[in-house]
């Protein structure tokens, strides 16, 4: 198994969970997250002047499946959260050594 992280912007949220539900995805964790990338951040022009914003919102999606659906998740997630424009985010992929239900007592390893 493996968890997915992806960093996205927040407008391509709906988008890419109705991806997701649309390729059988449908476990979802969804975090508010702030920070920043190559762009370090924007600047910002208000009446008293510029301003700096160095940490932006970006939302952080959690996603763990089978080792054979990551491929399908990466490419549904960038396809959907994608504008071409710095700040689009970054998918990580992590091992999940194993998962347990609370309701269940269900317990799956690796």
């Amino acid at each position: 198994m493996k968890m997915i992280t992806a960093i996205i912007r927040p407008e391509k949220v709906d988008e890419v969970l109705n991806a997701l539900e649309q390729n059988n995805i449908p476990g979802v964790t969804i975090t508010e997250v702030l920070g920043r990338g190559e762009q370090g951040g924007v600047c910002l022009q208000y009446r008293a002047g510029k301003m700096q914003v160095k940490t932006l919102p970006k939302t952080k999606l959690e996603i763990v499946v089978p080792d054979k659906d990551v491929d399908t998740l990466i490419k549904v997630i960038r396809e959907h959260a994608r504008t071409g424009k710095k700040g689009d985010g970054r998918i990580f992929v992590l091992p999940v050594e194993a998962a347990a239900w609370v309701r269940t007592d269900e317990y799956i390893t690796g």
